[in-house]
């Protein structure tokens, strides 16, 4: 028998799962702890995802679901392009979101990421993501008027990841809009000055 369709319920059990795993860690997560997290009765959780393996990969789906959204909310807020210290001001922005908003969310994925190195079936899942969050990323800073090469927009998403993970485990009060701003310029201007492919020079490149 197929899992049910009801896709209100399928969030809120991701919901559920995300901040179990964001809370309490990847040997708090199962079928149980989500049912009572969520205020559901007991069984629920697996009648929709009837493995762990499905749970996780339900939890992961989401928050990537819940981060594209977060980003496309924020670029449909910017009038015209941007420049470089415009991307710095869009990242720090979510870097503090993501942090302080939204921490236990992102400590869920990492939670999730650690866990993808024992299953492989996790670590599929998270794999295609990463390589949907690259597509949706570079369309977005082509909609912004940036003019980025894919390696800089994969620099980008690996530095932001790696600073988000620093920031959503330390401590809460030091994750500040001026901080992570901070962070953010500097995070860009490495990028764009380092790596290789498109050079930004603030115009859009010729063509050939």
């Amino acid at each position: 028998m197929a899992p049910p369709r009801n896709e209100r319920r399928r969030q809120a059990l991701a919901d559920a799962a995300i901040a179990v795993l964001g809370a309490s860690g990847i040997h708090s997560l199962s079928h149980r702890a989500v049912d009572e997290r969520a205020e559901l009765p007991a069984g629920t959780a697996a009648n929709y995802f009837p493995t762990r393996d499905e749970l996780l990969a339900a939890a992961a789906h989401r928050v990537f679901g819940l981060h594209i959204e977060a980003m496309d909310s924020a670029d449909s807020q910017v009038a015209g392009p941007v420049d470089p210290d415009g991307l710095a001001e869009l990242i720090g922005a979510a870097l503090y979101d993501c942090a302080a908003r939204h921490r236990t969310r992102y400590l869920a994925i990492y939670e999730l990421t650690l866990e993808a190195t024992r299953r492989p079936a996790l670590a599929e899942a998270l794999s295609g993501m990463a390589a949907a969050t690259l597509d949706v990323t570079i369309g977005q800073h082509r909609m912004l008027g940036l003019h980025t090469s894919p390696a800089q927009v994969q620099a980008l998403i690996t530095l932001f990841s790696g600073v988000l993970l620093t920031l959503a485990a330390g401590p809460p009060e030091a994750v500040t809009p001026d901080a992570t701003r901070a962070l953010a310029r500097c995070l860009v201007a490495g990028v764009l000055a380092t790596m290789p492919g498109l050079a930004w020079n603030g115009s859009p490149p010729e063509r050939p």
